[in-house]
């Protein structure tokens, strides 16, 4: 059945949610964003609407990592063959996909598996490709990933971080490019995850249903409408659909070029030692997350507008808390840095 994906542009509210998610686009060197919320606040609809943004990306037809004909980095083994001989290679365009990760799922089905018996016999590698594979340059979606099992997360995490996943089996690698966008959703009812892990994701975000009246009216009515004619309901969002993405394309050219003054690495710093948060993870997800900030406005230079809300998205989830406490931002310390800062 032909069905029409919810446009990203209709989602009504949740700012915080779609900011995140449209930043890690762009960049998907932040390392992810975890959202948190309850049931049916558009969390699922949200991921799988951005990826639909998003224009075609080209391919090498024969590849089953996806890699980037273009790109001299985060390729295969068979394609940086392909490079260094000059062989000619097919490339097709295809749309970036949302690739899910069941909660059953088992270490094999994520990585991959190895035949160790065909290595033995013939002396080649056979690498049978996993749910990382298919998420190379896409979108890895994990719900409720706090039910997912704590290894399996740490091999998603892993991967993330360093964009490459690799097998061993009885003395045998094989590694593979893995460069995803990692998006997990979790409803805290129903479980945390370790802190350790959430410190992983480079932002973090709550997200609740609308309790303003009208907007909550708003949601009904535009869900309504999708479901009684996706076409014309999606068409009616074209001109947005089409904005953002063009705005998102140029964040993306713009992001290499720009500046960061020293002063604002000061403040990011304060800011960390004030909230007590632990490591340095902190520090720098803050600063790319606000560079990013400042390519998506079309700014090239950073300013403290955008420290001081890539610090609301990645500061939280990574303060010091006791079992089974949220960590809560503590809002007049940021305002006291900033004060200290501009005097």
């Amino acid at each position: 059945m032909n069905t029409t994906i919810y446009p990203f542009t209709a989602i009504v509210g949740q700012d915080d949610m779609k900011l995140a998610l449209i930043l890690n686009i762009i960049n998907p060197s932040l390392g992810g964003v975890l959202i948190k919320g309850e049931k049916g606040t558009a969390k699922s609809t949200a991921v799988r609407a951005l990826a639909d943004l998003l224009p075609p990306m080209e391919v090498f037809s024969s590849c089953r990592f996806h890699c980037d004909p273009n790109s001299m980095v985060n390729l295969c083994a068979d394609c940086i063959d392909r490079k260094n001989s000059n062989q000619k290679a097919d490339s097709k365009f295809a749309k970036m996909r949302v690739v899910e990760l069941p909660i059953s799922a088992t270490e094999d089905r994520v990585v991959g598996t190895l035949d160790i018996e065909h290595a033995i016999k013939e002396g080649e590698k056979r690498f049978e490709p996993g749910i990382l594979a298919d998420a190379n340059r896409n979108i890895l979606y994990v719900d409720e990933i706090n039910l997912l099992d704590d290894h399996v997360v740490d091999v998603l995490l892993d991967a993330a971080a360093m964009g490459v996943s690799t097998v061993e089996r009885e003395g045998v690698s094989y590694s593979h490019p893995a460069k995803f966008v990692l998006v997990g959703t979790m409803n805290p009812e129903e479980g945390d995850i370790r802190p350790q892990l959430v410190d992983r994701f480079a932002l973090s975000v709550t997200v609740k249903g609308e309790h303003a009246p009208e907007q909550r009216v708003e949601v009904i009515k535009r869900r309504l409408a999708y479901e009684q004619n996706q076409a014309e309901f999606a068409s009616n969002y074209a001109e947005k659909q089409q904005q953002l993405a063009e705005q998102i394309n140029k964040a993306r050219k713009l992001l290499p070029q720009i500046e960061l003054p020293d002063d604002l690495l000061l403040l990011t710093a304060k800011l960390s030692i004030a909230l007590e948060v632990d490591g340095h993870r902190a520090d720098i997800t803050v600063i790319k997350t606000a560079m990013t900030m400042a390519a998506f406005q079309g700014r090239a230079f950073v300013n403290t507008d955008d420290i001081k809300q890539a610090a609301r998205m990645a500061l939280p989830h990574r303060m010091r808390r006791r079992p089974f406490e949220d960590g809560v931002l503590d809002w007049n310390k940021i305002e006291t840095v900033f004060d200290e800062h501009q005097l």
